[in-house]
Parts: C-alpha cells; sequence; structure tokens
C-alpha cells in the first residue's frame, strides 16, 4: 500500500527546502533530486482530490426522489450484509447452546479461536502491502489505539456472555436496545454525525419490531423465568451493551480511515492477547470441569466460523451504513433464532413473530428514505470530500472515484481495501 504525500514548501534564505508530510504525520525533507518526484506526486494528488470531488458532486446530484438510494445496488448489498450478520449471530448463540449442554461453558476461551483467525487470515495481507517496517511504524504510532477496538470488543463479548449467567434472557435482550441508544449518543456528539428524520423513524421502528419479538416471548413464557442474581445480571448485561456501543463507533472510525485488513489483523492480534489473559484467569476452573469430545470440537470450529465470517463482514456494513444501522440490523437475529429453534430445539412459533419481524425489515428500509445515493457512507468526520478517508471498499470516497472513472474524469488507479 502507497503511501500518500502532500508537498510542504518552507523558505529557507534565498533557498527554497522541499519537505513532504505522510500520512503518519511526519515530515522528511527531500533531496533537490527528489522534488521532481515530489512535484509529480503532488500533480497526482490533486487530480485524485478534484477526481472525488467531481465524483461527489456527480453522485449527489442523482438525489432527484426521496427514495433515491432504495434504488441503489448498496441498499440491497448492505441489507443483505445485515442479514448474514444476523445469520451469523444466531449461529454462534446455537453454537453456544450447545456447548452450554455438553457442560463446555468458556466465553472467553472460545472467542481466543476467532481471534487466532483473524490474525492468521489479516495479518499476513496487511505485512505483504505494508512491509515490516511500516508495520512496525503502525504498531508504534496506532498500535494503542487498535489495543482499545480490541479491549472494547473483548469485554463487549465477556460481559454480555456474563450477564446470561445471572439474569434471564427476556431482561438480557431488552439491555441490548441500550446499545443502539449508546451508538446514536456517541455518534451525534463526538462524529457530529446528524440523524434525519427518517433514520430516527426507521431506528423506532426497528425497536418496535423488537418489543413485539420480547412481547410474544413473554407471552409463551419462553424468555422469562427465574434468574440466579437479577440485578447482577442486569448490571452485567448493561456494561456489555454500553462497550457493544462504543467499540461499533471506534470500529466505524477506524475502518473509515484505515484499510480493512489493518483493522482487523490488529483487532485479532490484541483480542488474543486481551482474550488470553482473560481465559487464564475467569475461565480456569470452567475449562477443568468441561467436556472434551469431537462434538465439542466441532462446536467449536462452527463457532469460530461464524463469528470470523461476522467480524469480516461488520466494517463492510459499518463503511456502506454505519455503527446505527449496524445494531439495528442485528435485531433480526432473534427472528432467526426462532427459526433454528424451531428446526433443533423443537420451540413453537407465536404469531406475533412474523409481524415483528415484517416490521424490523420496514424499520431497515425507512431509515435510507429521503437520503443521498451515497447513504451514510459519506462519513461527516472525513471533512471535505472525504479527504481523511481510504478509498477502500465501501467507502464513499471510492464509489466517488470510481463514477469518476466512469465519466473520464481520471485514468484508472487502485485503491486501499
Amino acid at each position: 500500500m502507497g503511501t500518500n504525500t502532500a508537498p510542504i514548501t518552507v523558505m529557507v534564505g534565498d533557498g527554497v527546502l522541499s519537505k513532504k508530510q505522510n500520512d503518519y504525520g511526519s515530515i522528511h525533507a527531500t533531496s533537490p533530486a527528489e522534488q521532481v518526484d515530489t512535484a509529480s506526486n503532488s500533480a497526482a494528488i490533486d487530480s485524485e482530490t478534484e477526481a472525488v470531488e467531481a465524483g461527489l458532486h456527480k453522485l449527489e446530484a442523482k438525489n432527484v426522489h426521496w427514495y433515491a438510494y432504495l434504488l441503489t445496488v448498496d441498499f440491497w448489498t448492505i441489507l443483505a450484509i445485515g442479514q448474514v450478520l444476523a445469520l451469523c449471530i444466531t449461529a454462534t448463540n446455537t453454537f453456544s447452546t450447545f456447548l452450554a449442554n455438553k457442560n463446555t461453558n468458556i466465553p472467553a476461551l472460545q472467542t481466543v479461536f476467532t481471534y487466532t483467525m483473524l490474525t492468521l487470515i489479516y495479518m499476513p495481507i496487511t505485512l505483504y502491502h505494508l512491509g515490516f517496517k511500516e508495520w512496525l511504524r503502525v504498531v508504534w504510532r496506532r498500535g494503542w489505539k487498535y489495543f482499545i477496538l480490541s479491549f472494547l470488543d473483548v469485554e463487549g463479548n465477556y460481559f454480555t456472555v456474563l450477564a446470561y449467567r445471572y439474569t434471564n434472557i427476556l431482561s438480557a435482550q431488552l439491555l441490548n436496545f441500550w446499545s443502539i441508544v449508546c451508538v446514536v449518543i456517541i455518534s451525534f456528539i463526538l462524529l457530529k454525525v446528524r440523524y434525519k428524520l427518517f433514520q430516527i423513524a426507521g431506528i423506532l421502528i426497528c425497536c418496535g419490531g423488537m418489543g413485539i419479538l420480547l412481547a410474544s416471548d413473554h407471552i409463551t413464557g419462553s424468555n422469562g423465568g427465574p434468574s440466579a442474581d437479577m440485578v447482577k445480571g442486569d448490571l452485567f448485561g448493561l456494561l456489555g451493551a454500553t462497550l457493544y456501543g462504543i467499540s461499533n463507533v471506534y470500529e466505524e472510525w477506524f475502518v473509515s480511515k484505515r484499510p480493512l485488513y489493518e483493522v482487523l489483523s490488529f483487532l485479532g492480534m490484541f483480542g488474543i492477547l486481551i482474550n488470553g489473559v482473560q481465559a487464564a484467569i475467569f475461565d480456569r476452573a470452567s475449562i477443568e470441569g468441561a467436556t472434551w469430545d469431537g462434538q465439542v470440537a466441532g462446536y467449536l470450529v462452527g463457532y469460530t466460523l461464524a463469528m470470523t465470517v461476522f467480524y469480516s463482514l461488520a466494517p463492510l456494513i459499518l463503511r456502506m451504513g454505519s455503527a446505527a444501522f449496524f445494531d439495528i440490523s442485528l435485531l433480526t437475529a432473534n427472528f432467526w433464532g426462532v427459526i433454528i429453534g424451531i428446526r433443533v430445539f423443537g420451540y413453537a412459533i407465536h404469531f406475533l413473530y412474523p409481524i415483528a419481524f415484517v416490521l424490523i425489515i420496514l424499520g431497515l428500509i425507512t431509515y435510507f428514505l429521503a437520503g443521498s445515493v451515497l447513504g451514510d457512507s459519506k462519513k461527516p468526520w472525513l471533512g471535505d470530500n472525504q479527504r481523511d478517508g481510504v478509498a477502500g471498499i465501501g467507502t464513499a470516497k471510492l464509489k466517488a472515484l470510481n463514477e469518476a472513472r466512469k465519466q473520464g474524469l481520471m485514468r484508472d488507479s487502485g485503491g486501499d481495501a
């Protein structure tokens, strides 16, 4: 992956010292022999900047109808990805249930395998694109930020699973709504996201659909029942939902600025360290008392594969959509969970479930009504013409560049994933 540079010219006496600043913030002087290359790179960068501006203008000019975004391939892609993620969550819950039925409750250890898979897949790609020397610079300059991201993700997983040990499922699911509230508040305050009326309405409709699901479960008694320590479990659930909300917004900010492979590789690397230590401390007794056989190994493999797919696709929906859309998309996981439950665990479906599912899907559609054809892919924190963003898969910057190429405004050039 190339390093974008912006020329800086400093007057020194009667001469001119040319410098350039890379995307990591460091500045180094260039020799006279390098100044020709610097001028050439500057022209290319100016060309890309102008192409992005022209491409964004072309795309936003297409917003002639209030339903414009619903007619784009991007909308149906993001809707489909959201449902795949919901199915992945359903799969992980199913495999966790299988493990619990085998007296194997190791929430921290089983997630270590997921972070290991992410590292094995994306770290070689990162090293290939960056090179080892540049990789070390990334670790030095941004490693602490990736550590925080991994910590939030690990602890969000841990406390949410821990909540189910002490409270009933109905209470834990109600607390999951808090993650959506956290995402909206944090995005509004820190990322300067301004939600439109239809977006707020879409979120409320989705939450209404989820409320019908919970009401149905309460009517049938399938999600209620006694709990070991309701207050303790609810506090763990509230903490887990808060950490989830923060980590989702943080990851959206990260993947809009950096390549996906870099974000996922460091998420995996630090996730192994954090979760490994946590498993060694808190899961030791559970590991010793767990059942270890071929079935348990199969369930762990299924859980790991589902989570790996989930983590690989999540950045796409965060780029093409937003952390808020990501969270409300996952509400349909409860519906898919019931479908699995009918086939695997013999559950009986209540008539309110189809109504709830339709409401959630309508809410997802409403979220993007009266929006730009760019949807939520144009991020307000990336500045004018998305200058601070990466031209990667799903980003508004790459869409603008592709539109500029389509209109013959620039020559073909590669983008970062």
